[in-house]
């Protein structure tokens, strides 16, 4: 995979990404410049194990500081350092799967990356709630997060992440932006996800409306939701999530796919080739898993890439993990989806080029597709260093679909 740019932070695609991230969630506090250029020049080899090691190393330092600030009364600097280690952490952990080594290094930090971010969102104006959301005979674990100031009946966003990424990226790229606009925020973990995953060990499901049916339902019987204005919005993954919980649950007013996905199995082939796909379709599971996990063994770095990845499925078969894949299609149902639906199209976007047209094609109701380009800064998948304009087009969109006659 590649993606298109004039200059490279680090020689790893993937930690080149992270870093953009990364400096994209400083508008939002979820990181320092400074820090984060002064990091990725110090890991710009691309090996992983230096940088879980130097991004962890940042967010010990970082949350210490902030607990510093927090036992001296000061409740800004300790509310600002506990969200930017929760960041930090969250991007050390993208590496887990290349780190050597006690195992057990990479849950600890989940575990602190967590601790941190629920300090960070008790100190916030208002404190958020923590909550817990019925799913099936267990609960999602999440976050009600209220706008300063807010009061009576108000709109509500429910962000949706993605395949892999931490809570705090989710909240700097959805939650903070919507909260400043004087909606209520939903954060959650679904079956695969952050907390559901590495806690509970519950992986993903292709047929996402039985997660968001159950969010609707909680946040229907909250007070102060006015249940005319409800929202979703997902990244990356959720790029699918989204439009295939749309077939099925018709009370969200508005949606937003950041981008738009139609296959998720489609990011997967795109790195591995025609080849082992051609392998994959032949059918012949003993040959295809001997092939890939030859592979996987003699480049170090594309097997924990893959590890990473494949984690949240559950399944060790590699060719019984692309079947499973595979499900996560939205063709057969998009013709049921009436919800608005925004979905982005950004230049460079190496997971699923091509999909949100395609997505955009497929859909028979209301629908805006954006683009953001090279041109504007705001090119790659998910807009990693054009949030401001990402933020101004899209929730621009949403409060005209939110806004009551």
């Amino acid at each position: 995979m590649t993606c298109p740019s004039r200059s490279r932070f680090n020689e790893d695609v993937q930690f080149d990404y992270e870093t953009r991230l990364a400096l994209g969630s400083v508008r939002h506090g979820g990181a320092d410049a400074g820090e984060v250029l002064a990091t990725a020049a110090a890991v710009a080899d691309g090996d992983g194990e230096r940088w879980f090691t130097a991004w962890a190393e940042l967010a010990a330092r970082t949350a210490e500081r902030a607990g510093h600030s927090a036992a001296e009364g000061r409740t800004v600097s300790a509310r600002d350092g506990w969200l930017r280690a929760a960041g930090y952490a969250g991007t050390a952990l993208v590496a887990a799967d290349a780190v050597a080594g006690p195992a057990g290094r990479p849950a600890e930090l989940f575990r602190e990356h967590r601790t941190w971010f629920d300090r960070f969102l008790r100190a916030c104006d208002p404190p958020a709630e923590p909550v817990s959301i019925p799913y099936g005979d267990t609960t999602l674990p999440g976050y009600l997060v209220d706008p300063p100031g807010g009061s009576g009946p108000l709109p509500t966003l429910i962000a949706n992440n993605g395949s892999d990424g931490p809570l705090s990226s989710v909240w700097t790229m959805l939650g903070a932006p919507a909260a400043a606009r004087g909606y209520r925020v939903l954060l959650f973990d679904g079956p695969g996800q952050q907390s559901m995953l590495f806690d509970r060990g519950v992986p993903f499901r292709p047929d996402w409306e039985h997660v968001i049916t159950p969010v609707t339902d909680f946040l229907l019987a909250r007070p102060g939701t006015d249940a005319r204005r409800i929202a979703l919005a997902g990244v990356s993954q959720a790029g699918y999530w989204v439009p295939r919980a749309l077939a099925f649950e018709h009370r969200i007013a508005a949606a937003v796919a950041d981008p738009g996905v139609v296959r998720v199995v489609d990011s997967w082939w795109h790195q591995l080739g025609p080849e082992l796909r051609g392998l994959w379709e032949s059918g012949d599971r003993d040959t295809f898993d001997g092939v890939l996990r030859e592979g996987l063994a003699q480049d170090p770095a594309l097997a924990a890439t893959w590890h990473w990845r494949a984690r949240p499925y559950g399944i060790d078969s590699p060719f019984d993990l692309l079947t499973e894949v595979s499900r996560y299609d939205v063709t057969a149902v998009a013709d049921r989806i009436t919800t608005p639906l925004l979905i982005t199209d950004p230049d460079g976007e190496h997971f699923w080029p091509g999909a949100a047209r395609e997505l955009y094609d497929l859909l028979p109701g209301p629908k805006r597709l954006v683009r953001f380009t090279e041109e504007e800064g705001a090119h790659l998948h998910c807009e990693p260093m054009g949030r401001a304009l990402f933020e101004q087009r899209v929730f621009d969109w949403l409060d005209d679909h939110l806004t009551l006659p």
